[in-house]
């Protein structure tokens, strides 16, 4: 399958074109997968890439407006591709800007204070832990350019004070997770995903609301398939 062809998602619900950059795969179909069939309002999905966790959102959730949330122009242009090609113009919107720049997302048409929800996928690895990519897009969707808190920050700007925010990441960074949305969430819930029963977690759903002063609560493990692998 060359770089341009399009990738089926929720059993063919959704065809997506990604590109020669980062691919979305099982943790974007987990992380679309948290939004409910009742979500209304806006949603909005940060650091976007091609839009395949926003798109998700939009087929789980017809009564909800979405938001897809993207640094790097030639991933916007794909996004806006995707958008128009599964018939989402009316209700789907693509948002080229810097997440961590007020400025940049005011530019882009997004409202500090306007989501109901806010999904995020962010870049898993800070420079200099992993062998980065010589492929420029490839590097940006997995490197992060920025600390996890600044990202987290940015996102939360434009979360509604009640509004949920909901992250993946890896499970080693569960540390760093929680130390981003210290302050910032409460009601925070920690579900940990695993590749198999006998083995450690590999990811993390972060859940959280804006403003809640419920405390931290560890929701119960589940087992799910290898999320390197594309669905």
């Amino acid at each position: 399958m060359s770089g341009d062809d399009a990738d089926g998602f929720l059993n063919g619900r959704l065809s997506l074109r990604q590109g020669r950059g980062h691919r979305a795969g099982h943790d974007a179909v987990l992380l679309a997968a948290t939004v409910s069939p009742a979500q209304s309002g806006l949603v909005l999905d940060i650091g976007a890439g091609a839009g395949a966790v926003g798109l998700m959102a939009a087929v789980h959730a017809p009564q909800a407006t979405v938001g897809l949330v993207e640094i790097d122009p030639e991933s916007c242009a794909l996004a806006r591709e995707n958008v128009a090609s599964n018939g989402f113009a009316e209700r789907v919107s693509v948002h080229e800007a810097d997440v961590v720049d007020a400025r940049s997302r005011r530019a882009a048409g997004l409202v500090d204070g306007a989501a109901a929800l806010v999904l995020t996928n962010p870049p898993f690895h800070a420079p200099g832990r992993v062998r980065v990519t010589p492929d420029a897009r490839r590097a940006r969707a997995h490197v992060a350019a920025v600390p996890l808190a600044e990202w987290v920050r940015g996102a939360l700007a434009l979360l509604a004070p009640g509004g949920a925010f909901v992250m993946i990441h890896r499970a080693d960074a569960l540390a760093e997770c929680l130390a981003a949305v210290a302050g910032r969430l409460g009601g925070v819930s920690i579900e940990p995903l695993h590749a198999r029963p006998d083995a450690p977690a590999i990811r993390i759903l972060l859940r959280g609301v804006k403003g809640s002063k419920a405390p931290l609560s560890l929701a119960p493990s589940r087992l799910i398939g290898d999320p390197a692998r594309t669905p």
